[in-house]
């Protein structure tokens, strides 16, 4: 091969490798690239934006940053997607967006993550009842179980910030509601309310044993804002000395029943 030959062959092959280069990596069937020139500034601002935020952020908040009438939804997939196979994952929980540690990788940070009080049994079936049967009252809450509820359990719910006072049923003695809040959700990485497993799942988890009773059912999650037609609103300013009340009282009234917390 001549000299003059083999020099046409390798700036060929040179022009070839910048052009592979320049192109663009293909995105997963279900993302479509956006047009507009300036697409990878506003995914720097999204990035950004959800990087520095101190809690999950909406679609509504993301989008005050970006020029109007752009497609905030294309723009969250395609980042998204960009992220899928690193070791951080853009993740929606609760109806917001925040960057996550991948599911498999998670273990690798269990040594720096710091080590908290774990909920009590009774803690822990009176979070189910309250996210399954919402609203409900803490009267309703012992029903179920079956056994009282000792003093402190639902203020513990509370300070976690997963269970709000909802507002107060419309009977005799007006008790105060519970529900759960978007932080229950995003703790325990729920995008919606109807995500909670059902009753196939809690069988399969062993959860629940097998031989139930006929007619036996889960109830549909429902955590909407506004108040069910039972329900009426609650009084910010009385509520807290209200709800200390009422748990002296159910307390008081627990120590009499058949059972209560400390058994479990």
């Amino acid at each position: 091969m001549s000299e003059k030959l083999r020099d046409e062959t390798a700036a060929e092959r040179a022009e070839q490798t910048r052009e592979a280069v320049t192109l663009p990596l293909p995105l997963p069937e279900n993302v479509m690239r956006l047009p507009s020139a300036d697409r990878g500034e506003k995914l720097r601002v999204l990035e950004a934006l959800l990087f520095a935020a101190s809690e999950p952020l909406d679609e509504a908040r993301l989008a005050e940053h970006i020029p109007e009438g752009e497609d905030i939804q294309a723009l969250i997939e395609e980042l998204q997607a960009f992220y899928a196979g690193r070791g951080i994952n853009l993740v929606r929980a609760g109806g917001k967006w925040a960057f996550r540690t991948a599911d498999d990788l998670s273990f690798l940070l269990q040594r720096y993550s710091v080590e908290q009080r774990r909920l009590s049994r009774a803690a822990l079936e009176t979070l189910s009842i309250i996210a399954y049967h919402q609203p409900v009252t803490r009267a309703e809450i012992e029903d179920i179980r079956g056994v009282a509820t000792s003093k402190g359990t639902l203020d513990v719910l509370l300070e976690t910030s997963w269970v709000k006072l909802r507002g107060r049923r419309r009977v005799p003695g007006r008790p105060i509601t519970y529900g759960t809040t978007p932080a229950f959700l995003e703790h325990f990485g729920f995008d919606d309310i109807n995500d909670l497993p059902g009753l196939d799942e809690l069988k399969g988890a062993g959860l629940l044993d097998g031989n139930l009773p006929p007619g036996f059912s889960i109830p549909l999650p429902d955590d909407t804002e506004d108040l069910s037609e039972d329900e009426e609103p609650l009084e910010d300013d009385i509520a807290a000395d209200e709800l200390a009340s009422e748990s002296d009282e159910h307390f008081e009234a627990g120590e009499s029943r058949s059972g209560d917390d400390s058994a479990h």
